[in-house]
C-alpha cells in the first residue's frame, strides 16, 4: 500500500529501552478533496531513510498497516493499529506520467572494431 502527499512533519529519531529500539514518525497531508494527515512511523533502520527529506516535500511512501492486541493488567483485550513505513519517495512536480531518459543511439551502436579473424571465436 501508500500513501501520497505533502510532508507536514518530520519527527526525531527516538530510541527506547535498554535494546536500542528506534522509531521516527513523520505526517504526510493527502491531497484530495478532504485532506488526510497521516502519521506514519519508521522503525530502526528505516529512521534513516526520513534523512533526505523536508517538510513541504511531496512524497510517495510505502505502508504496511500493522495491528496488535493487548490485555491490559484488569484483564480486558485492547486492539492497536498503526501505519509502518519501509520506502519513501520523493515526488516532483509534474514529474508523474513522464518518460524516464533515454540512452544516446550511440549507447546501442554496433561495435565496429572487430577483426574478420574474431567472428569464429564462439565458445558455443
Amino acid at each position: 500500500m501508500e500513501v501520497q502527499g505533502k510532508i507536514k512533519m518530520i519527527g526525531e529519531t527516538q530510541t527506547f529501552g535498554s535494546n536500542g529500539f528506534r522509531k521516527r514518525e513523520v505526517v504526510v497531508t493527502t491531497e484530495e478533496q478532504y485532506p488526510q494527515h497521516i502519521m506514519v512511523e519508521f522503525v530502526q533502520d528505516k529512521t534513516d531513510l526520513l534523512n533526505n527529506f523536508q517538510e513541504g516535500q511531496n512524497v510517495k511512501i510505502s505502508i504496511n498497516l500493522r495491528g496488535r492486541e493487548w490485555v491490559n493488567p484488569q484483564g480486558e483485550t485492547k486492539y492497536f493499529n498503526s501505519i509502518q513505513g519501509w520506502r519513501v519517495e520523493s515526488l516532483q512536480e509534474g514529474a508523474q506520467g513522464t518518460m524516464p531518459p533515454v540512452a544516446p543511439a550511440e549507447a546501442f551502436a554496433p561495435a565496429n572494431d572487430l577483426n574478420e579473424e574474431d567472428h569464429d571465436d564462439l565458445p558455443f
